[in-house]
């Protein structure tokens, strides 16, 4: 889907980069034509000079997007949400950072959940990030406590994990 998206702005680099900014950020697209994260709007400008554009380009792009019946429909329905990672260990949660040898394998989400249930922690979040963005993705666990070195150890054993980071 993100190759059929991006597909209709190829000749326009420029306003390729404003939609992948769009879309990493969970920005939407209002009918009027504004880049939204629910009803706040983000300045065009501040989005051209993030991206090193001229506003006209982020005006155009969202335009382009109101224009096409598809890409409306996509960019008034993406949404961002509260990542954890971050903060996770301010406030005591345990956070796994999974790097996958292949990140279009499948289960490993599932392997994953079950080993850490297995130790009794229960999982606040979890988040995959889409290879399609994302150079080295990653899949991101959140916990309701500190993560035990034993399951670091058993989470290195599971087919298809990389490397285990913990913090």
């Amino acid at each position: 889907m993100w190759r059929e998206i991006l597909a209709k702005f190829k000749r326009y680099p420029a306003q390729e980069k404003v939609v992948r900014l769009i879309l990493e950020r969970g920005f939407q697209v209002s009918e009027r034509g504004r880049v939204i994260s629910g009803r706040i709007e983000i300045p065009h400008a501040q989005i051209a000079k993030e991206l090193e554009v001229d506003r006209r380009v982020v005006d155009t792009t969202a335009a382009a997007i109101v224009e096409d019946e598809v890409l409306w429909k996509i960019f008034k329905n993406v949404r961002s949400m509260t990542f954890l990672a971050d903060v996770a260990p301010v406030v005591g949660l345990g956070v796994i950072e999974i790097t996958p040898v292949d990140a279009a394998q499948t289960g490993l989400l599932g392997e994953v959940a079950s080993a850490v249930a297995e130790y009794g922690l229960s999982i606040r979040q979890a988040v995959s990030d889409d290879p399609f963005f994302v150079e080295q993705p990653k899949l991101t666990i959140i916990t309701e406590a500190k993560i035990p070195g034993e399951l670091v150890r058993l989470l290195m054993d599971i087919n298809g994990v990389r490397r285990v980071t913990v913090y």
